[in-house]
């Protein structure tokens, strides 16, 4: 860096890795969430995922940045997703990874014209191989799920990457327990749900729960609040649906259910799963899982048009909270537009193939504009809160007459006496 850049960004009040922004040009965003806002970016190199987290929502948790920078440049895997680089600002931290751009796992299988459960032990395998080497390196990810498998490109031998590492930890020692809530819901394992000690078993009651859902086109667990999914996930037993079941080995029920035991004690390491039959393919059937994984993926398309209004919202919460104003509108760290941005970092819901899943959280190419089945997923949402909203008016009404009712015949009786 030259002595005139770092005279500039000391009369600016920048730290010196600062003057590494000029050498990234941001494009579409890919997601955002509570801390900042995921990027797409041009380099010399290529292209790239720029994850930016504003400084004021980590203040006095800043820890938890400095983890995930330490655990990426640690992490070197070819089913991990790399570390590129990371500089920073006055307000903000900007980490730098590899770009994926061939399609999330669920989304990249609907492109195929078959994909059977042979496919499917050696999906999981490779998922599987990164989950081992974080766990070797004391390292919980925490977060796995589908959306967090991505082909590195479009070649039908890519590889397959495990992508962010916004809630991994890396624990002390092999003993350490960790206490706070993470996950995602329907993937976490009930001691995390429970708010117990945690450590490496929550990766692999995940990785039951992705294997579970490959294999059928359904999650196993599928209550739609906290308290009925505990009971769900506690109550020791998986049920393996004959019409579902009945073409898929017993090898891959029997994986599934060492993973998805409620005592975490019980559940298989992932040395213990990499040694598994199941894995080697050789008893796995032929049999075309494709049909439920399109009718699967055919609901979560639906859900789709709801998460881009909540991304939007991040988006323009984001921007109210943004400090820096001296960067210009094409090159601002948070996009102006936050319908625009939203509708380009997740798909068209209704469409059938899949479109290029990045490290961000998201597809490239996608419009602008919600789809019609997105606005209609919005506007069933929409008549559905009027309905519930006119039912509890309907309610308080009736409450209100039975309580008239009742003063006027004590009012009644009391005239009489």
């Amino acid at each position: 860096m030259s002595s005139f850049s770092n005279m500039l960004n000391k009369l600016h009040g920048q730290p010196e890795s600062y003057d590494k922004k000029a050498k990234y040009r941001f494009g579409r965003t890919l997601g955002a969430g509570t801390y900042g806002i995921v990027r797409e970016a041009d380099c010399a190199s290529g292209k790239v995922a720029v994850k930016i987290i504003l400084k004021k929502n980590v203040k006095g948790n800043e820890q938890m940045v400095y983890d995930e920078l330490e655990m990426l440049q640690r992490m070197k895997h070819p089913h991990i997703v790399k570390f590129v680089d990371w500089f920073e600002s006055r307000d903000k931290y900007y980490i730098v990874t590899q770009l994926a751009t061939g399609g999330e796992l669920f989304d990249r299988i609907c492109e195929q014209g078959r994909f059977t459960e042979k496919d499917a032990s050696q999906t999981i395998r490779q998922v599987l191989e990164a989950v081992d080497y974080l766990h070797d390196n004391n390292v919980v990810h925490r977060d796995l799920k589908p959306e967090n498998l991505l082909y590195l490109t479009r070649d039908p031998h890519s590889d397959l990457v495990l992508a962010d590492f916004g809630i991994a930890k890396m624990l002390d020692s092999k003993d350490e327990v960790l206490t706070t809530m993470a996950g995602s819901f329907g993937y976490a394992a009930p001691e995390v749900m429970l708010k117990k000690g945690h450590g490496k078993p929550v990766d692999m009651w995940s990785l039951g729960v992705i294997t579970y859902t490959l294999l059928c086109g359904y999650s196993p667990f599928r209550s739609e609040n906290l308290q009925d999914l505990i009971e769900e996930c506690c109550n020791g037993s998986v049920v393996f649906h004959e019409r579902y079941w009945k073409d898929v080995s017993s090898d891959a029920k029997d994986f599934i259910g060492h993973l998805l035991q409620a005592n975490a004690e019980d559940r298989s390491t992932s040395k213990q799963a990499l040694a598994h039959p199941w894995l080697s393919g050789e008893n796995a059937s032929d049999h075309n899982l494709l049909p439920e994984i399109r009718a699967y993926m055919a609901k979560a398309r639906l859900r789709r048009g709801i998460e881009i209004v909540k991304l939007a919202n991040r988006i323009e919460a984001l921007k109210m909270q943004e400090d820096e104003h001296d960067d210009t509108e094409d090159q601002a760290d948070v996009p102006a537009d936050a319908k625009a941005a939203a509708g380009s970092a997740l798909p068209d819901a209704d469409h059938e193939g899949a479109e290029a899943k990045t490290a961000g959280g998201s597809h490239s190419g996608g419009k602008k504009s919600l789809s019609n089945i997105a606005k209609g997923a919005i506007f069933r949402e929409v008549v559905m809160a009027k309905v519930r909203e006119a039912k509890e008016q309907e309610h308080a009404l009736q409450v209100e007459k039975e309580a008239q009712d009742r003063a006027q015949k004590t009012k009644s009786f009391q005239d009489g006496v």
